[in-house]
């Protein structure tokens, strides 16, 4: 995903952690380079498209995708920073420019048109942040999987973890944090989502 890069793991705190655990920086570089190895997306048993973010306006077939040279760090722009970086709106149509500064926001015409096109039934991502642990839009054909309870120690959202059986069967086990990792802040819990959150 997005945070697999070293501008968001300097910026998000892993940087200092491994500063702070190990002395250096060379486990964070260690990490930061396997990071650029890891898959762009998988095809889950033929019918589920799953992506950290969401649809590229220049990317229409899972073969532009395979082509991908993806062994780099996660560009600002271009086919595979919106593959990270892209969010759905249920209440527009085809694609427009985030506010999270990178990547686009898309509706369901664009979901419909990528699902036929690539003969799939179902698209899954993360990167947004929902406040039941999971959100399903555009008729079924299209969920986000949050599963970092409360994040940032401040939302008090629930997280989940997909299931998919054998029959492709979807179950979402929705969690709360662990009272262990609850930290008191400052700041209170904000009930609700707020308007432009990244991850």
């Amino acid at each position: 995903g997005n945070h697999e890069c070293r501008q968001i793991t300097t910026v998000y705190g892993f940087y200092a952690e491994c500063n702070r655990k190990y002395g250096n920086s060379n486990v964070w570089q260690y990490f930061t380079d396997m990071f650029d190895y890891l898959p762009i997306a998988a095809i889950i048993d033929k019918a589920i498209f799953a992506v950290h973010g969401g649809l590229s306006p220049s990317i229409h077939t899972l073969e532009q995708i395979k082509i991908l040279s993806r062994v780099q760090e996660i560009p600002h722009e271009g086919p595979l920073a919106d593959l990270m970086w892209s969010d759905p709106d249920a209440d527009k149509e085809g694609f427009h420019i985030s506010p999270r500064g990178a990547g686009y926001i898309f509706g369901q015409d664009v979901v419909k048109r990528f699902l036929h096109i690539n003969g799939i039934d179902k698209m899954l991502r993360a990167h947004q942040l929902c406040m039941e642990g999971y959100q399903i839009l555009f008729d079924g054909t299209f969920s986000t999987v949050w599963s970092a309870p409360n994040y940032c120690y401040r939302f008090g959202n629930s997280a989940s973890a997909l299931e998919i059986d054998e029959s492709l069967s979807m179950f979402y086990n929705v969690f709360s944090a662990a009272p262990e990792n609850d930290r008191e802040k400052a700041a209170p819990v904000t009930k609700g989502q707020p308007d432009l959150y990244f991850t």
